[in-house]
């Protein structure tokens, strides 16, 4: 079996869930060849860094901008027309001859666009999976030509089935996490709690002396920063407090999770589907970004996490660590989330299309 998985780098989020994916697809098919492509990179390759650069200077300053455009496309219809499409059709094109793949996964909507538009056009007999990596049915995940869609959850399946899509094609997996998140037991809790908090990709954390000077004094704890690529940040923390460990870049965050009481970060989809894995209660930052919205909401409305007011949030996050029944609630959940999220597996999709192809051989 080879399954080819088309994303894009706008955001780190669809790039780790395609990782993710691979490697659960080996672990459960390990003949099968899968590749990960990001696709704006192999159409555009002298455009594509510039692209993601843009895309990351909007969403870091000027998130209304980007928060006005995905409103107005949540009002259109689905089968968008995706951007530059005779380009990327063009090499859509070479890139499937090259690969042959039996089945292709998108982790964006451009992909899944891109496919789905290919499909029609040329008559291609190839499954189609998208993978939505946010608490999201905005429309422009939902494609004609789509085989299955894999979504955070079963509001969204109904969301998704409201819009017109029959529900045949709808699973419930969650967003994909590494193994290292899904293998993780709940922790019990120590005699030291521990405070994990995350500034995504960027290292956007706040700014302030005050909120690190609480975060010092609250009793007990012993707090670990991870500050992403942001180095001046990681410089400006470093060594300062006695109770705050401030870390870098790392690939390996799962080790920190399984420490941790509770987890503070930005409401991305993937962030969110690692705690709800590792069973730790989230806290999360004000979100700026329309689709994090959702996802904060949800996570909200399933009582797994706290949404705090505003940035400079320590008192709210004291208040939260102080009390080990909200926590404790909390982590039960999210357990209970995890147990119906394996029930409705990727193994099972995946061997679904194995026993397909067998039958077209």
């Amino acid at each position: 079996m080879n399954i080819l998985i088309l994303t894009g780098k706008f955001g780190m989020g669809h790039w780790v869930a395609s990782q993710s994916l691979r490697q659960q697809l080996l672990h459960s098919f390990p003949d099968a060849e899968v590749e990960v492509v990001d696709f704006p990179a192999y159409a555009m390759p002298n455009l594509s860094e510039a692209m993601y650069k843009c895309f990351n200077l909007v969403v870091s300053h000027g998130s209304h901008l980007f928060n006005t455009y995905y409103k107005l496309t949540a009002m259109g219809h689905p089968d968008a027309v995706p951007p530059f499409e005779g380009v990327f059709l063009d090499k859509l094109v070479e890139l499937l001859h090259k690969r042959q793949p039996n089945a292709v996964i998108a982790t964006h909507p451009l992909c899944a666009q891109l496919v789905s538009r290919l499909k029609r056009k040329a008559g291609l007999d190839l499954p189609l999976i998208t993978c939505v990596t946010d608490v999201s049915s905005h429309p422009e995940w939902i494609n004609q030509n789509t085989d299955c869609y894999m979504v955070a959850s079963q509001e969204i399946r109904r969301s998704l089935i409201e819009k017109g899509v029959d529900p045949a094609l709808v699973c419930v997996t969650g967003i994909p996490v590494r193994e290292e998140f899904r293998s993780l037991s709940h922790r019990e809790p120590g005699e030291k709690r521990e405070l994990l908090i995350m500034g995504g990709g960027l290292g956007l954390l706040p700014k302030t002396e005050n909120f690190y000077d609480a975060l010092n004094s609250i009793p007990d704890t012993h707090t670990t920063i991870i500050t992403g690529r942001n180095r001046k940040l990681l410089e400006r923390l470093q060594g300062r407090w006695e109770n705050i460990q401030v870390e870098g870049y790392t690939n390996r965050v799962w080790e920190y999770m399984s420490r941790a009481d509770l987890i503070v970060s930005k409401p991305g989809g993937i962030t969110l589907f690692e705690t709800i894995f590792a069973q730790v209660p989230i806290f999360t930052w004000p979100p700026t970004l329309q689709q994090e919205r959702g996802n904060a909401s949800w996570l909200v409305q399933e009582g797994i996490g706290w949404v705090a007011d505003r940035q400079d949030c320590a008192g709210e996050i004291r208040e939260i660590l102080m009390d080990r029944q909200r926590l404790t609630g909390a982590a039960a959940r999210m357990r209970r989330i995890k147990e119906r999220l394996e029930l409705e597996s990727l193994d099972r999709l995946m061997a679904e299309i194995a026993r397909t192809e067998e039958v077209a051989v």
